[in-house]
């Protein structure tokens, strides 16, 4: 079952985990600290204690056997080891709005976090592709809308889409819904805006792993793959045929291929068989034997495989743009997409709740270390946007209002502000019972989806 599950993956989301719950801890700790809280130990990870040390305040700092979170226990009038001498150091005996503002920081310093590894992103720049049609699928959403290839999508319910992401960003928040969706768009080099609509009917509601590009029937433009060479994998099958970087597929076995996909078609349906592959080489025509390596496919499906990578054509001018930003406007965007991103967060939480995102979509441990392995396997930037997300994912999950949870502490606490008075024990140990029994019931389904993935 793990057969395909790299050993780095493991590696990358320890990794991505530590940092995580560190980041998350510390913010209780800090605040915790600064309150005038006596913390007992600061943990990354649950049971029994591994290593650690501890400081002249008395304070524990362990690394313990299960890496699945962490904790902050801070000095209460419950311990058994308590010292009344201690009181004015206990959590339980400070003001309510410490209390919050000790819950609180937990999740913002995940918003922190997030904030700076997004700063450093666009620091670094980015690029964006303009939302260009390039196919429309038939009997589809966008071709009831009339959406054509070669249009550009500018607004989606009068929200502004000025990359792909946009559009993303605006398909994703009508997923589960019904009603009308509708599309502002334009043809290049002109300014005239077309409107159209179309009806969604609990759209992609029970899908599992939605795609809502492909949900409303739109592929974006792609320059086409040249026939031309880009890259011959070593120990491949065409570097055995003797193929090189440059050469250009002209045709196999007396056919022609006009494109890169009819020739990769071709090589796919003949696994190890002999193929008479004509090439162009520096202006002369040369056959080379080329025996397609077999490949099975994870649905079982078999395939022939060269070894090779084409070379993309341009992009047309103004649809693939690279944004450079300086240090305060990168600043400024890093907010902004931390901000964008717990708003999707919200949104798809609110939409499993009320059933219109199947909860076949959520993930648990197995599937988002297998994300943190493939982000650290493609580079640091790839792993810091992971650890932004997940930051911010983390930060708002917490700040939901289920006991157990920050937000369920900072719940009770604002309740006790109100009223005068904490509520009675019974009701937040109840409470506790239930926020616990929703916590353990999406963890169960969280696991089922990632095996059933596997």
């Amino acid at each position: 079952m793990f057969s395909n599950f790299d050993p780095t993956t493991i590696l990358w989301f320890l990794v991505s985990l530590t940092i995580l719950v560190a980041i998350h801890e510390f913010g209780h700790f800090y605040v915790a600290r600064r309150s005038g809280v006596k913390v007992l130990r600061f943990s990354i990870g649950f049971g029994p204690r591994l290593f650690g040390w501890r400081d002249k305040q008395g304070t524990e700092y362990a690394f313990s056997a299960i890496p699945l979170g962490g904790y902050v226990k801070m000095l209460g009038e419950r311990d058994e080891d308590f010292d009344p001498a201690d009181s004015h150091m206990a959590h339980d005996k400070k003001s309510v709005p410490a209390r919050i503002a000790i819950a609180a920081a937990g999740p913002l310093a995940n918003f922190i976090l997030a904030i700076l590894l997004y700063w450093v992103f666009f620091i670094n720049g980015t690029f964006a592709l303009s939302p260009v049609i390039g196919e429309v699928e038939s009997d589809s959403i966008a071709s009831q809308a009339g959406l054509e290839a070669g249009q550009q999508i500018v607004a989606i319910d009068g929200a502004s889409t000025a990359t792909q992401r946009d559009v993303l960003i605006a398909l994703l928040g009508r997923l589960g819904e019904t009603g009308d969706i509708e599309f502002s768009l334009k043809y290049p080099n002109s300014d005239y805006i077309y409107e159209s609509k179309a009806k969604l009917e609990k759209w992609l509601q029970g899908a599992e792993s939605p795609d809502p590009i492909a949900g409303i029937g739109i592929a974006f433009y792609r320059p086409p793959v040249s026939r031309e060479i880009h890259q011959v994998v070593g120990g491949s099958a065409a570097e055995a045929a003797g193929m090189r970087a440059g050469d250009i597929v002209v045709g196999a076995d007396g056919r022609s291929f006009q494109s890169w996909q009819e020739w990769t078609e071709y090589v796919k349906a003949r696994p190890e068989q002999g193929i008479q592959l004509e090439v162009e080489r520096e202006g002369e025509r040369l056959t080379l034997a080329l025996t397609p390596a077999k490949h099975t496919l994870p649905s079982g499906e078999v395939i022939g495989r060269a070894g090779v990578a084409g070379q993309l054509e341009p992009w047309p001018d103004g649809m693939l743009t690279k944004q450079r930003f300086g240090v305060i406007e990168a600043f400024v965007e890093s907010v902004g997409k931390t901000w964008e991103t717990a708003g999707i967060a919200l949104m798809s939480t609110k939409k499993v709740i009320f059933g219109e995102i199947s909860v076949k979509n959520l993930s648990g441990p197995i599937g988002i270390a297998k994300v943190a392995g493939d982000s650290g396997r493609a580079g640091a930037l790839s792993f810091l946007q992971f650890l932004a997300y997940m930051s911010v994912l983390l930060g708002v999950l917490n700040l939901l209002p289920i006991p157990m949870l920050d937000g369920g502490h900072i719940l009770f606490y604002t309740v006790e502000w109100i009223k005068g008075s904490p509520l009675p024990e019974k009701v937040q140990f109840i409470g506790y019972q239930a926020g616990l029994v929703m916590i353990l019931a999406v963890t169960v389904i969280a696991f089922y989806n990632d095996i059933l993935r596997l």
